[in-house]
């Protein structure tokens, strides 16, 4: 997932009283881009799998090189050109967010394509967890009560791995972790989501550029083997923009508290893939895991909209 940030802290529930009606068509529209795009991120590691004898670095590159073409074409045929333009003041914080997105994108490649979607999909179930955990250590926020038990669930969840698996599921907790310091470091900008996403890529293009041109000099790059493979690679571009623009689309219409809901949806269409349909071992231990991070997210839904019903009554009142 690309330019996507939810956040799920106590202070994230806006004090503005959200008035939805279920039946405008406004709303509608909105429900409908947020399930494209969450959808559409949930069935991504059937893409990956189709390119999964190539190598992962190349992967990464060849879609940052055609996602900036498409996001560049799309910026332009929208007349958003202009919303590239970025103070100079922002950039160190762009090529930080630019570089961690970099990983994200690279490790969940090499996860797919080497039979882990199990793993990338525990990673974005504990995301939003992640998330509330930088907000308290980083922007000095305050957690209720049962956030705190949602986070210690969590942890409880990775400890049973550690132990009945004997590993840390650094799969899952890279990709949690650099999607959080993402979501971090994007706070506050107030980018445009597809010029923000296009100057993101622009700024790590001279590196992948630079590894495609040693691949072609070693002739050991895939882009260019035939017409299959590379068609194949090019539809990286579109991968990453459809769902950003569905999703653009989406939080437009809908609240926030809202489009947050729907950020499971991803996940588990990506557990069920790993496990029905390219048959993914999930047992009990594995099970017992990710029940501790459900029960986490449950009890942190619970939180979040206790808090946010208090804040609406106090501003009503």
């Amino acid at each position: 997932m690309a330019g996507l940030v939810i956040t799920t802290t106590q202070q994230s529930v806006s004090t503005t009283t959200v008035k939805t009606n279920l039946f405008d068509q406004k709303t509608i529209h909105g429900a409908y881009f947020a399930l494209a795009a969450y959808c559409f991120w949930g069935v991504v590691p059937i893409y990956f799998k189709w390119v999964d004898d190539i190598a992962p670095l190349e992967i990464l590159c060849q879609r940052l090189v055609w996602a900036l073409v498409l996001l560049l074409v799309i910026l332009t045929f929208t007349g958003d050109l202009s919303k590239l333009k970025t103070p100079l003041r922002q950039m160190p914080r762009i090529f930080l967010s630019a570089s961690v997105l970099a990983i994200n994108w690279l490790v969940f490649i090499y996860a797919v394509v080497n039979n882990n979607i199990t793993d990338t999909s525990l990673g974005y179930f504990i995301n939003p967890l992640v998330t509330i955990l930088l907000g308290v250590f980083f922007l000095k926020e305050s957690l209720l009560p049962l956030q705190w038990l949602a986070v210690a669930l969590a942890a409880i969840g990775i400890f049973i791995e550690l132990i009945w698996l004997g590993r840390l599921p650094w799969v899952a907790l890279t990709l949690a972790f650099s999607f959080g310091f993402y979501g971090l470091l994007r706070k506050n900008l107030n980018m445009h989501a597809v010029a923000g996403l296009a100057i993101e890529s622009a700024i790590i293009l001279p590196f992948a550029l630079l590894y495609i041109f040693w691949l072609s000099t070693t002739g050991n790059m895939a882009f260019g083997r035939d017409i299959e493979t590379s068609t194949v690679l090019a539809l990286g571009g579109f991968v990453t923009a459809f769902p950003l623009l569905c999703f653009a689309a989406a939080v437009t219409r809908l609240p926030l508290t809202a489009i947050g809901f729907y950020q499971y949806i991803a996940p588990t269409i990506s557990l069920i893939i790993a496990i029905f349909v390219f048959g993914e071992p999930f047992d009990f231990i594995r099970a017992t895991s990710f029940s501790c991070i459900w029960l986490a997210l449950l009890i942190s839904t619970i939180a979040s909209l206790r808090n946010q019903r208090k804040t609406e009554k106090i501003q009503i009142s």
